[in-house]
């Protein structure tokens, strides 16, 4: 994705390109210029205790800050990303798996994602994420 690219102009591919830079330059995923003001973003399998939807900008946006600050991990790389192009060309669906490790400690681990992301005029307008909630818990246990 060029930064020359007009945002109204950019695919759901370069949108999701730029998550995972974001990611990995530990800036939490998303930034307030990518998503539309009334994004939604659902988490249908978030643990007790954790919001499943939150919606608009400045609420993602809260909730990326606070993730990262909580989270003490480093991401390290995307692997196994495959997108798929759906009939609609607002969405894609992608899987991968994501490697991070936990500072100090050596140990590193991977979990799987999926996301069904819909972007309109350049922006990410719904993400929905499934994660494999057992591997994350396990890795910040261990």
């Amino acid at each position: 994705m060029s930064e020359r690219t007009p945002m109204s102009e950019r695919t759901p591919r370069e949108l999701f390109a730029r998550f995972q830079h974001n990611v990995l330059a530990g800036e939490g995923g998303f930034d307030e210029e990518m998503l539309a003001e009334d994004v939604e973003i659902e988490m249908p399998f978030a643990p007790a205790g954790h919001a499943r939807r939150i919606e608009g900008r400045a609420a993602v946006a809260a909730m990326v800050r606070q993730g990262r600050e909580a989270l003490p991990i480093a991401f390290e790389e995307f692997r196994d990303v495959v997108i798929h192009e759906t009939a609609d060309p607002e969405v894609i669906v992608a899987e991968y798996a994501l490697v991070a490790s936990v500072p100090g400690s050596g140990r590193r681990a991977s979990a799987a994602f999926a996301v069904v992301m819909r972007a309109r005029d350049g922006r990410i307008v719904h993400w929905r994420e499934y994660q494999d909630r057992a591997a994350i818990a396990e890795a910040l246990a261990g």
